[in-house]
């Protein structure tokens, strides 16, 4: 099957744990809105009045006749069929919900430059960034890498790709908190390691494909709220 990706273009975010999906099973997909008229192919299905199961935002994947969106509902759609997740019941949920707290954890970065509002400037609130930030970087996140951490992880999975895409964005927005609290989760910094090595993984983080992190996207570099 060839699948369509629909995502902003210029950003990683979300749709980053999905194309990670697909580029490391070496599956037939377009990435729709960067091409020269997907922007418009992807507002247009996001204001179609004709579809009665439309999605509220990217990223959302067309498979055949289905649109699925959401990222963790998106990746239990493909990790059985892209040999990224077990076909049993039990261990599926399993990795559904490890990728829901990945979600969860997601959101919280976002916050950590958005804590009033995602349609206000980073400089609009400031102050209170830093307040999150400084309890993200103390409390939250110190739980998150304890968690997985010590998470089962047999086999390998489309969640073992997230979590090489979180310690990758995290390392980029907060880098001098990283440096000391990857010694604390050994096994998730050997996981990343081991991840970027995968033969089609590291061409495709080699590729031009590979969106950089910037200042748009849910993972962004400011030195003040990585201060202590």
């Amino acid at each position: 099957m060839k699948y369509a990706l629909y995502y902003w273009p210029s950003i990683q975010g979300r749709g980053e744990f999905v194309r990670l999906a697909l580029e490391d099973a070496g599956a037939d997909y377009v990435d729709v809105a960067r091409s020269a008229s997907g922007m418009r192919a992807m507002e247009d299905m996001l204001e179609s009045a004709s579809i009665r199961r439309a999605p509220f935002a990217p990223p959302f994947l067309r498979a055949g006749e289905l649109l699925i969106a959401q990222t963790a509902n998106i990746l239990f759609y493909l990790g059985p069929r892209l040999g990224l997740a077990p076909r049993g019941e039990a261990g599926r949920l399993w990795l559904h919900q490890l990728q829901l707290t990945i979600a969860d954890w997601l959101v919280e970065v976002h916050d950590t430059h958005h804590p009033i509002g995602s349609g206000l400037y980073y400089e609009d609130q400031r102050p209170e960034a830093k307040r999150r930030s400084a309890d993200f970087r103390t409390e939250r996140l110190p739980k998150f890498l304890r968690y997985f951490e010590k998470m089962d992880r047999r086999g390998f999975s489309y969640v073992d790709l997230s979590l090489f895409q979180m310690i990758e964005g995290l390392r980029y927005a907060f880098p001098r908190t990283m440096s000391g609290l990857e010694k604390q989760a050994p096994r998730l910094v050997e996981l990343h390691d081991r991840v970027a090595e995968r033969p089609r993984l590291a061409k495709y983080l080699r590729s031009k494909r590979r969106i950089a992190f910037n200042q748009q996207g849910i993972f962004r570099s400011y030195p003040e709220l990585d201060a202590a």
